[in-house]
């Protein structure tokens, strides 16, 4: 199969938000983040983020991490990347520690490797990328070029994204996995129609992580992906958790409701977080962000109460634009 040039823009799964709220909630049932202006959030949260066992070692991950499509594809000299810096220390000041990166996202991958290496926070971060290409020299060749990049001699996360020649690609990882290359590995995806293969591929192979979408208005994955995952072991990360930005476009020009205050929310952007992340099944989110103001929003949504299925059908009027 030949190698995608760059992915395509991810589509929404309901188009409005009366669409999202007909259905009854329940869990059987990097964008950049659209936050304008974000809310005033203490540069040092009081409390360092909830976090939650990798289920295959156990090994605590922090609930809120980042995103770089988009956002760190940006020249070294550019004012955006000067903003970086600051995207990174407001993670790691709330205990975060996910950068999710790939080899698609234009310079995104050597801007993390050129931030953590600048300030020295390499061993901070929890470094996610992906292989993209289709055959064995192919991935190797590209998996390199991301360790140079990064700036790394261990990967923590290697992901075969969209399952593009996956078989290839997972067995040159079990093998570098094996050597201590990389630290674990999984596959990812967006797209509906790929659901089946998905869940075959979950089935059929061990793996550590499954990256999927999921948002308050594309909950497709929670149908079936979200419970598999659970049941054979996988950690979960989550893109697009603000449903491609819509969502939040559309919400932000509504008043935050007074139950938001109960669940320790004080943005939309928190709340669509703290939704995602009351799934028993999810390890982490990403939402991408290149606006430090915006990281402390996110990463607040990982600290206090993550609601049930329950909360969220008693309180799904107030998501209605």
């Amino acid at each position: 199969m030949p190698a995608p040039s760059r992915p395509p823009s991810r589509r929404h799964l309901l188009g409005t938000a009366a669409a999202l709220v007909s259905v009854p909630l329940t869990w059987r049932a990097s964008d950049a983040q659209a936050q304008t202006p974000a809310p005033p959030v203490p540069a040092n949260p009081p409390q360092r983020m909830t976090t939650r066992p990798i289920p295959s070692t156990g090994e605590a991950l922090p609930v809120v991490g980042c995103g770089t499509y988009i956002g760190f594809d940006v020249a070294a000299d550019s004012a955006a990347y000067a903003e970086l810096p600051g995207v990174l220390q407001a993670l790691f000041d709330a205990g975060g520690a996910v950068l999710d990166s790939s080899p698609m996202y234009g310079r995104a991958e050597a801007a993390t490797g050129e931030l953590l290496a600048a300030a020295g926070s390499r061993q901070r971060a929890f470094v996610a990328t992906k292989v993209w290409t289709s055959g064995r020299a192919a991935g190797i060749a590209q998996m390199e070029q991301s360790f140079a990049r990064l700036r790394t001699s261990r990967i923590d996360l290697m992901q075969v994204h969209n399952l593009v020649d996956w078989r290839t690609q997972l067995a040159t990882l079990r093998g570098w996995k094996e050597a201590g290359r990389v630290r674990y590995l999984g596959i990812t995806h967006y797209t509906p129609s790929a659901y089946p293969e998905v869940e075959a591929v979950l089935r059929a192979e061990p793996l550590d992580f499954l990256q999927i979408n999921y948002a308050l208005d594309d909950r497709a994955a929670a149908e079936r992906l979200l419970p598999l995952a659970r049941e054979r072991g996988v950690a979960v990360i989550v893109n697009r958790p603000f449903g491609g930005g819509g969502l939040l476009r559309r919400l932000r020009a509504e008043p935050l409701p007074g139950w938001a205050a109960e669940i320790g929310c004080s943005s939309w952007a928190q709340v669509l977080l703290k939704f995602v992340l009351s799934h028993p099944a999810v390890t982490c989110a990403i939402p991408g962000t290149a606006r430090p103001e915006h990281m402390r929003d996110n990463v607040a949504a990982g600290i206090g109460p993550f609601p049930d299925a329950a909360f969220w059908r008693q309180h799904a009027d107030a998501l209605r634009p």
